[in-house]
């Protein structure tokens, strides 16, 4: 399990250099960093749909808690908790629910979904990992044009889209709002989507996170602006009349951190 949340880690401080530096800012306040989540894209179809990454989790003891569904987007997700340990990371799997798009962009997601079950066929499905074949310029924005999240899967494959910093285990910040203005103070543009936080104490958990980084991507035809990964933060609180932190996650919340990477 540790070895699998460092190599997505190693995988996504390559895309996410904004990462590295929050998390070297934090280590310099003396500040011991826990993960609190990561979060993984993935399409509902192929030998790497939701219920599939989840039969690959189970060798890490992780299991499906809760059930997700955001209308707008097209997307279906389940959070996986570790069973023998609950103070591992949380992971968030969403999966496109492509028969609720359009043709074009199932045309071509169904083209790499082939390609990436021949590939998974050969090598088997792990993670993190980029099972098809790098698409063109054109049908990114072609893609985006429909879905920020079909693009960014199509591009990046099965890795890590964020990591989460647990800020209830951070000693010199006692709220969600003063990491927010820290991270302001040092130039990090923030997710505004739905306002900088996410979610209250009322709902027993509050999230905010960082657009994700511009990077000059390689596509199959040339190179190209696009958005990669972002960093978050969560707070939670406890449930009522529960002497233990809230676990889950609020849809309505995570609708707009989905709206980390997109291009606007």
């Amino acid at each position: 399990m540790q070895q699998l949340f460092e190599n997505l880690w190693v995988d996504y401080l390559k895309l996410t250099q904004d990462a590295e530096r929050i998390h070297q800012l934090f280590s310099n306040l003396g500040e011991n960093i826990i993960n609190d989540h990561i979060a993984l894209r993935t399409f509902n179809r192929g030998k790497a749909n939701l219920d599939q990454i989840a039969k690959f989790l189970e060798s890490y003891s992780y299991f499906p808690v809760e059930e997700y569904h955001f209308e707008a987007k097209k997307l279906r997700a389940y959070h996986f908790e570790n069973k023998f340990n609950e103070k591992s990371p949380k992971i968030f799997v969403s999966e496109l629910l492509l028969e609720q798009m359009p043709d074009n962009v199932q045309d071509i997601c169904n083209r790499l979904i082939n390609e990436g079950d021949k590939f998974i066929d050969e090598n088997g499905l792990s993670l993190p990992m980029m099972p098809w074949n790098t698409i063109t310029k054109e049908e990114y924005l072609e893609l985006r044009s429909e879905s920020e999240y079909a693009a960014w899967l199509a591009t990046f494959g099965l890795r890590a889209n964020h990591f989460t910093v647990s800020v209830n285990e951070l000693k010199g910040f006692s709220t969600l709002e003063s990491v927010n203005q820290f991270l302001k103070d040092n130039d990090f543009a923030l997710n505004t989507s739905g306002g900088e936080v996410k979610g209250s104490k009322e709902v027993c958990l509050k999230q905010s996170s960082t657009m994700a980084n511009i990077v000059n991507w390689s596509f199959s035809n040339g190179e190209m602006e696009v958005r990669s990964c972002f960093y978050e933060f969560a707070e939670r609180f406890k449930l009522p009349n529960i002497d233990s932190l809230y676990h889950g996650f609020v849809a309505a919340s995570a609708d707009k951190i989905f709206e980390s990477t997109n291009a606007a």
